[in-house]
């Protein structure tokens, strides 16, 4: 633990931003596996409707720097693609 009050204040911010992203993260797992499941299971339309979900949170996230914006592009791309092959 830290002895000066400043690096104790430092460090429970630090705490509360690194529970905040770890929820915000998790989140973005949560919604991309429910693209996954509907792409799974076949059904187009609903499939669309989640990935329009998860674009957003990606983006919002990407630019407020919780996860790089190569990574929101790479993870729309690739859900895109599964998407469009659906028949």
């Amino acid at each position: 633990m830290a002895n000066i009050k400043s690096s104790k204040i430092s460090s429970r911010k630090s705490e509360i931003k690194r529970r905040f992203n770890s929820s915000r993260r998790s989140k973005i797992k949560t919604f991309i596996k429910k693209v996954h499941v509907e792409i799974s299971s076949g059904s187009k339309d609903s499939a669309r409707l989640a990935f329009c979900t998860v674009q957003s949170i990606l983006d919002r996230y990407a630019t407020k720097g919780l996860i790089h914006k190569n990574k929101a592009a790479r993870h729309k791309s690739r859900l895109e693609n599964k998407i469009k092959k659906l028949n």
